[in-house]
């Protein structure tokens, strides 16, 4: 992706720019989620699917190392567990709301 950055390609922008949309999705309705913006459509199913994409990301790194070889061990180390991290705090959260998630009473 540098090489490609270096070399004045259009695919890395593209790339970044639908992650970090994407993380901006996921943060809204973490923050829906929590109470702090509006209710959002289908939060709870979206609040379960974003956890346990975090979760098997950082879990189960190992298949999903064999798609980019050219990433360090390193890399692999911290970013998975960064995403563990954010899968376990994503789980103890929608625990914790579940009953005000699902609109009925806790």
């Amino acid at each position: 992706m540098a090489q490609l950055y270096l070399a004045g390609h259009w695919y890395p922008t593209v790339v970044t720019l639908v992650i970090a949309g994407v993380l901006a999705a996921w943060s809204a309705y973490a923050l829906s989620g929590a109470g702090v913006i509006r209710k959002l459509p289908l939060r709870r199913t979206a609040l379960c699917a974003i956890t346990a994409i975090y979760t098997v990301r950082g879990v189960a790194f190992a298949p999903v190392m064999a798609y980019f070889p050219g990433n360090s061990m390193t890399f692999w180390v911290v970013s998975s567990s960064i995403c563990l991290l954010i899968g376990i705090v994503h789980l103890v959260g929608l625990r914790q709301s579940w009953g005000r998630l699902s609109g009925g009473a806790a």
